[in-house]
């Protein structure tokens, strides 16, 4: 299929939005019948709003009415919406619209069960000896006899054998000719049984198959089962890709996409003419995207040509006679085919004859300008906010409404009625951006009276927020992290990157998800690191400390001063440059440092949020310690105690899972 001239298709009994014809590889869960396998020739959504985005063609095509062998007296119709639905009547799942339903009786089917109905007793099986009669619900724990895997929904069960089987499973023959590999036939496998330089690999899919398989013994050719059942087109026309029909080779080889430039160990699409090689996965490729590492939109092309070295995403070279994705604004930005269509990169929309996609959403300014040095901004819509130059306001116990930051040595706005007071750059945060963790642009908003922990670090806080769902919340510290990003720390540059066991340089912490790494070294920082303020002022000092980044120096001292223990100078930490006094960074912020005093918030409970500035320090009422940190809770319950760090907030709120 050639899908140069889209055609949508729009029915709303199947999805919401108009679907458009694709001829990529995808595997994923289909939008309809929610089943997950790889989808060749299927449709998919374009809609900014949908989380559902690719769909069988079988599912999007069919009828909007049968007649169904277990409901012979009435049509059934195809029902769409988001109404409730108890469960199939005929295999008991709890299925996702649409379904199939009766306009007079209840009776109703999903869809899988509407086009393919299981019937209820199958005298002659594929996989046994015996008729099956089919379990509307799972009522054993005993696994399938033909996948050995596990049985979750309806099943058939042989009653002579007490075995049972996968409703798909009951199909499989032992034996099948099969047009992916035609040379003989391949043959139901257990793996135990294979040796071990056999391929127990798909062709197709290339998972690892670890109990049943379908091989040839002689070609030493392997199958799932659902590949089996599901095969890829052996012959695919699609002129964006290539000229000419593209044959699918089906054996596995060694070789390199002409269109993404990776090596491979796989069965590709040839064209025998051109000596032209492809993944199937490569096939169709979206030609206009947004990624969540980049501004603009990038563009795919065929022939990458010279003047390029490293990927935007995964940061290694590229070839120039492959493809990649290029964008026309940033000459230097370039990106691997393979890395911009990943799922945690790309937003699953093809912008293409789509013009300026989502550009005034992105231009929004989050004030405007009202006069010399006045701006209305939308997080303070009650009075105009004045910008104060050269340090003529000065309060170390200020902070802004954003970051929750003390103004330090930056330009500031600020309203002298509600003293509500901004950095010029939290001022000027952008009111949507695309954040390294997540796919779907985020918004800027006002945090309320509810703490939130960031995604990225892990640190409560109650200033602006940049959200894209309930459980995607990260605060404007991690999300004004760009990349390249230069530190003081660090001789190179850093980029973003997700490492799973490896240790912060900065506070040897184990990074758990994304990071900033550096090209040139194994150079990793964490977030909550990168982020920590290079000067800030600290409890009633004259003077503010400063971030020392892990070198060691004999004339520094070894403890903090704030909870008198061992500092470790290979770690970072805050030192004053007059006297050589340590501090732990931990120390000097505290585990509540971005919730502002004077607040009540709601964690589970109403706290509020108090500075600890008196003479005499509170004692925590769940550790029994004298509170050390800057800032700290005081409960509003009855005894009205202190609360001084997380672990401490864990045990006065109740059990709940720890972040950081």
């Amino acid at each position: 299929m050639d899908t140069m001239t889209l055609t949508s298709v729009y029915k709303p009994s199947v999805h919401l939005h108009p679907l458009f014809p694709s001829s990529m590889f995808v595997n994923t869960n289909c939008g309809c019948c929610n089943v997950k396998e790889t989808i060749y020739g299927g449709y998919y959504c374009n809609d900014p709003t949908c989380y559902d985005w690719f769909f069988h063609k079988k599912c999007v095509e069919a009828p909007l009415e049968i007649n169904h062998p277990c409901h012979p007296g009435h049509l059934l119709l195809l029902t769409g919406g988001f109404g409730p639905f108890d469960g199939c009547d005929l295999c008991g799942n709890r299925a996702t619209h649409p379904y199939y339903s009766c306009s007079t009786c209840e009776f109703k089917v999903d869809l899988n069960c509407g086009m393919k109905p299981s019937p209820y007793v199958i005298e002659h099986p594929l996989c046994h000896d015996h008729p099956l009669a089919f379990l509307k619900r799972r009522i054993t724990e005993s696994p399938c006899e033909v996948c050995k895997e596990e049985i979750w929904g309806p099943s058939y069960l042989c009653q002579q054998c007490n075995l049972y089987f996968h409703v798909d499973c009951v199909h499989l023959s032992e034996e099948v000719n099969h047009h992916c590999h035609s040379n003989h036939p391949i043959k139901l496998t257990a793996s135990r049984k294979l040796l071990d330089d056999s391929q127990k690999i798909c062709f197709s899919c290339k998972k690892q198959l670890e109990k049943v398989l379908y091989h040839c013994f002689i070609c030493n050719f392997s199958m799932c089962v659902v590949c089996a059942k599901n095969p890829p087109p052996l012959v695919i026309e699609h002129t964006r890709t290539h000229l000419h029909p593209l044959t699918l080779f089906s054996k596995i080889m060694k070789f390199t996409c002409d269109v993404c430039g990776e090596n491979d160990v796989c069965g590709p699409y040839v064209c025998i003419q051109c000596a032209f090689l492809v993944h199937g996965k490569c096939i169709d490729l979206p030609r206009i995207i947004n990624i969540n590492r980049h501004d603009h939109r990038i563009s795919f092309t065929h022939h990458l040509g010279a003047g390029y070295s490293k990927c935007g995403i995964c940061r290694k070279s590229l070839s120039q006679y492959h493809g990649a994705y290029s964008c026309s604004l940033c000459p230097n930005y370039v990106v691997h085919c393979r890395c911009a269509v990943h799922s945690d990169i790309w937003d699953n929309r093809e912008l293409e004859c789509i013009p300026n996609y989502d550009t005034d959403k992105f231009i929004i300014a989050p004030f405007k300008v009202v006069g010399d040095d006045l701006i209305d901004h939308f997080s303070h819509e009650k009075h105009p906010l004045k910008m104060y130059k050269n340090n003529i306001i000065y309060d170390k116990w200020l902070q802004c409404e954003a970051c929750i930051h003390p103004p330090g040595f930056e330009l500031i706005y600020g309203c002298e009625q509600c003293g509500f007071f901004l950095h010029e750059k939290c001022a000027n945060l952008p009111m949507k951006k695309r954040l390294v963790s997540s796919p779907t642009p985020y918004s800027l908003e006002v945090v309320e009276r509810i703490v939130n922990s960031c995604i990225q670090c892990g640190v409560l806080f109650d200033g602006f927020k940049y959200t894209t769902g309930k459980r995607r919340i990260t605060d404007v510290h991690c999300g004004s992290l760009t990349e390249p990003f230069v530190h003081d720390g660090h001789l190179h540059p850093l980029y973003f990157g997700e490492r799973w066991g490896s240790r912060c340089h900065a506070c040897k912490d184990i990074i758990k998800g994304y990071t900033l790494r550096c090209d040139s070294c194994d150079f990793l920082l964490c977030f909550y690191c990168a982020c920590l303020p290079l000067k800030i002022w600290h409890m009633n000092d004259d003077h503010p400390v400063t971030l020392h980044c892990g070198v060691k120096e004999e004339s520094i001292k070894s403890w903090c001063d704030i909870c008198e223990r061992k500092l470790d100078q290979s770690k970072w930490f805050y030192t004053r440059s007059d006297c050589k006094i340590t501090f732990h960074t931990r120390c000097v912020l505290g585990d509540f440092s971005r919730l502002k005093p004077g607040k009540l918030i709601i964690y589970r409970k109403i706290l509020e949020v108090v500075r600890n500035n008196k003479s005499t320090r509170p004692l925590c009422s769940q550790c029994g310690s004298r509170c050390k940190f800057l800032v700290v809770l005081k409960a509003c319950d009855g005894d009205n105690g202190y609360i001084c760090s997380r672990s401490c907030l864990s045990s006065y709120v109740g059990s709940f899972q720890i972040l950081r």
